[in-house]
């Protein structure tokens, strides 16, 4: 039956018993409301249920700790406060002291039970083991049947076939009285994700077209007219006609021709920009709850 370390077992206790945390918890007896000392640590077994709280009696005896089995206590968490049953300030000093750094074995789970199992006798947390048998049944306490060595109804706990339901007045509160009922509901989770629709691309390629433009030129021409003057026929004096032999008249002639350039000149500027628009998307889905059911067989019943 090996113990273990509530952190060792379940690092995240605290989340498996809804947030809630017994370590720090000051422990009180019943009854008196006399201070024993703080919860230091909780050991439980290979299934994970709550065997021992590990107190803390330094409010006693400095630095001392010991064994509590969860079975006689009393967790208010209102309080904030653990109740011991059954155990008084001189029980509690004749516990064994609990070192840490050693392995619980039966032996030493046999001298804290014996303290517990005879409330009314303080075993020597010193003695042997046979001493810390116990010499009488409890009312609420499965005793297992006698042996062969003691005939006379004297219980023995066999170190071969023990276990921890065989006591349930120490170990059996935690299963009886402490059950935690979690009811789940499922809820809906909104959350977003970018992820990319689509690509826009944005560029510029060249087009030609036959362009026209109109421009007047001016071409020169010669233009010979014969003409008949006023005074043909008259004899002109002697001397004034003069004939001579390739006599000629130059005159140039010029014309315009189109003169074609090309120039580039801005005609826009395009600017690219992203703008995000708003939207809100709704969405639905089945969800589930747990609903209590108290069945109570016509029996009193508490809901707080």
């Amino acid at each position: 039956m090996a113990l273990y370390k509530l952190t060792d077992f379940d690092a995240n206790y605290r989340d498996t018993f809804g947030g809630n945390d017994i370590k720090g918890m000051s422990v009180y007896a019943e009854g008196t409301n006399e201070k024993i000392g703080t919860v230091h640590d909780v050991l439980v077994d290979e299934e994970g249920h709550f065997r021992y709280l590990v107190v803390d009696m330094g409010f006693w005896i400095f630095g001392k700790k010991v064994l509590l089995p969860v079975g006689r206590s009393r967790i208010d968490h209102t309080s904030d406060r653990v109740y011991v049953m059954g155990i008084t300030r001189e029980q509690a000093d004749n516990l064994p002291e609990y070192d840490e750094r050693q392995t619980i074995d039966y032996d030493y789970e046999e001298r804290v039970r014996g303290v517990y199992r005879t409330p009314s006798v303080p075993v020597d947390a010193s003695a042997p083991l046979e001493a810390s048998a116990p010499l009488s049944s409890q009312a609420g306490v499965d005793l297992p049947q006698s042996t062969t060595d003691y005939p006379d109804a004297t219980p023995v706990y066999d170190r071969d076939n023990y276990t921890y339901d065989r006591e349930p007045s120490l170990y059996g509160t935690n299963e009886q009285n402490h059950q935690t009922l979690r009811l789940y509901e499922e809820r809906l989770i909104a959350n977003k994700r970018r992820q990319k629709v689509g690509e826009v691309t944005v560029g510029k390629h060249v087009e030609t077209e036959i362009a026209r433009v109109a421009v007047p030129v001016e071409k020169e021409r010669v233009v010979v007219e014969r003409v008949t003057p006023n005074d043909a026929g008259r004899a002109v004096a002697p001397g004034e006609a003069t004939f001579g032999q390739g006599e000629v008249t130059h005159m140039d002639i010029y014309e315009e021709t189109p003169e074609i350039r090309k120039e580039a000149v801005v005609r826009e500027e395009v600017r690219v920009r992203k703008e995000v628009d708003q939207d809100t998307v709704e969405t639905q889905d089945t969800v589930r709850r747990e609903e209590l059911d108290v069945n109570t067989s016509n029996l009193p019943i508490e809901e707080r």
